[in-house]
């Protein structure tokens, strides 16, 4: 690159060398924010290669991964098969081998991978095979050092107590004479381990690879404890997080690097694929630097790459920090890139939805035109004889304002027969209407091969005010994880945004103004069976997200009658919340692996 020569890196090796101490060592680093899919070894090891040739022509001297962008994350039980773990081994020496055929061998790349335990001695209660959350440096053709996540997550959507062994050591790169320790994810989260250990090491840099969940307002959270920890670390510190989808996970990116100081250095935009290249000033690598065991038992494992500094250069211009999504926008992104990612990663290309002219179907129609095109976006009015006209004009509305596909399929015949062969009445004769359409939807998607969206929304979900095989049915849920509050306001949102833009808002103000209703009978409105919105949803997001008793709740200043009531209906319907599709998780606590409660349950909250 323009204003250096590379020094030549001698072989890797596992001792302390003495470097030459002098002026501030340079070091250009790459953080590479990429999207993975599971499972999809060559896919992946192809993006890694694309991803480290653009951080060589843009002149980094280390490059660095997210966890497991080898494999995808998270790999759940294929950690427990013992033919994938192979494969991830394979393609991590394959991927080696390429980088230096392709004349990159000298550029030292951090990757995450599946590995095993080659040390573990089979016991109960550890996983069967010891597979490894691991992290690899290849170079030069080679895997040159190896290690493992020391901190285990095993809370929320995280089980990697049932998948992973931990790793033992503190591992350290020497490259260009700055020591660079390295971290997997849990091992920032947690205290002690390897954050401490890198400050006992005499790190320079302590870099962490991780593959962090999306939730809510988390990128507070997440900038607060880098601070924290490069604090406790006594060096600059890279957080490198993943982006993209998989399943009902949403990674955001929001990659940050910060000073000894805890000052912000750069910080990556949320929800995109990237690169950030920053020049770094870092302390030279001392020449007494510790060795064997130091803090929680972990050994240092230090390889050293190239000991002297590089010849002094110009830096790039600072990396700065990506544009902050503010809190609506950052949510209703995050529903975009789920539902993007669910339906390529699965090699679908298009959507199907009923549209009632109703608020929930609006917005899932809005986050699918968004995510796949409208193009690809298919919508079905499916009139009854109880659907208010505004109702199906809100509908045809809808459609043409994001110019999606739209027919109309009445059900009033199918309804008809129905009714003349079994005479339902009352919540039967309801709930025959959402059943009939959810098999016209199905019917719609086996003959021209769209998958099905579930328009539910978690406040729906939570107390089972949905039609099992009806308003359920479909292969991905967009909105499952956003209560009925901050459907609203995310409609008023995404309608605001357009505007700003120039563009035309595509939800219609009918179907964010006028009062919910499934119309599943005469002058039905939700409030005849629910609490307004507003008080349930803070009922329910004490209960589901925070696990609030019902005292605790009542304390709080709910009626202690409704909180009953709402608890019971809570309680009640989670067989219904077991067979719904998966959909996007935005929240500390969504429907799914977060929340697991026994459907057989004798257990109820009393005042």
């Amino acid at each position: 690159m323009p204003g250096h020569t590379r020094a030549a890196a001698p072989a890797p090796h596992r001792v302390a060398l003495t470097i030459t101490l002098g002026r501030v060592p340079q070091l250009r680093l790459a953080l590479n924010q990429i999207d993975s899919r599971v499972g999809d070894l060559a896919a992946n090891a192809e993006s890694i290669l694309r991803w480290t040739r653009h951080s060589a022509e843009q002149g980094a001297h280390l490059v660095a991964f997210p966890e497991m962008a080898l494999t995808g994350y998270p790999v759940e039980d294929l950690a427990l098969r013992s033919s994938f773990v192979t494969a991830s081994r394979t393609a991590l020496r394959e991927l080696a081998a390429r980088l230096a055929g392709e004349g990159l061998g000298e550029l030292p790349v951090v990757v995450g991978y599946l590995d095993r335990s080659e040390s573990a001695q089979p016991k109960y209660g550890m996983p069967a095979g010891a597979p490894r959350n691991a992290a690899a440096v290849l170079h030069r053709g080679e895997v040159v050092l190896t290690f493992a996540k020391h901190h285990l997550p095993n809370y929320g959507v995280f089980d990697e107590f049932r998948y992973f062994v931990p790793g033992d050591t503190m591992p350290v790169l020497r490259v260009h004479g700055v020591d660079v320790a390295l971290a997997i994810c849990e091992d920032l989260w947690q205290d002690g381990g390897r954050v401490p250990a890198a400050r006992t090491a005499r790190a320079g840099l302590l870099l962490s690879v991780n593959a962090s969940p999306y939730e809510r307002e988390k990128d507070d959270t997440r900038l607060e404890l880098v601070r924290k920890r490069a604090q406790e670390a006594g060096c600059t510190t890279a957080y490198l997080a993943m982006t993209g989808g998989q399943d009902e996970l949403v990674f955001d990116g929001d990659s940050i690097v910060v000073g000894a100081d805890g000052e912000v250095i750069a910080r990556a935009a949320q929800f995109e694929e990237t690169c950030v290249v920053l020049d770094l000033e870092l302390p030279a690598a001392a020449a007494d630097a510790p060795s064997g065991v130091v803090d929680d038992g972990l050994r240092v494992d230090r390889v050293v790459l190239s000991e002297e500094p590089l010849p002094a250069y110009e830096p790039v211009p600072a990396a700065g920090c990506g544009e902050r999504l503010d809190d609506d926008e950052e949510v209703y992104t995050a529903l975009v890139t789920g539902l993007r990612a669910y339906v390529a990663k699965n090699g679908f290309r298009s959507v199907l939805i009923g549209l009632s002219g109703g608020i929930d179907s609006a917005l899932v129609a809005a986050i699918a035109c968004d995510a796949v095109g409208p193009e690809n976006v298919y919508g079905v009015s499916m009139p009854s004889k109880y659907s208010s006209q505004h109702s199906k004009d809100d509908a045809a509305e809808l459609a043409r304002r994001t110019g999606l596909n739209f027919r109309t399929v009445p059900i009033v015949p199918m309804f008809d027969a129905y009714m003349d062969s079994l005479g339902l009445t009352g919540l039967a004769e309801e709930n025959l209407q959402s059943r009939l359409r959810g098999t016209l939807l199905m019917a719609l998607s086996n003959q021209e091969g769209h998958i099905v969206l579930a328009p539910g929304n978690k406040s729906e979900l939570a107390v089972g005010y949905s039609t099992l095989y009806g308003d359920s049915v479909g292969a991905y849920g967009p909105i499952k994880d956003v209560y009925k509050t901050s459907v609203f306001r995310l409609a008023k949102w995404r309608n605001r945004a357009a505007a700003e833009r120039g563009q035309t808002p595509p939800i219609p103000e009918n179907s964010i103004s006028k009062p919910p209703s499934a119309e599943l009978r005469p002058g039905q409105v939700d409030t005849d069976s629910l609490p307004n919105y507003p008080v349930l949803d803070a009922i329910l997001e004490l209960y589901v997200d925070r696990d609030k008793g019902a005292d605790e709740i009542v304390a709080a200043g709910y009626d202690p009658e409704l909180v009953a009531r709402t608890l019971r209906m809570v309680d009640t319907a989670e067989y219904k919340r077991r067979q719904y599709p998966p959909g996007t998780k935005i929240s500390p606590k969504g429907f799914g692996k977060d929340r697991r409660l026994p459907i057989t349950n004798g257990w109820r909250e009393h005042l």
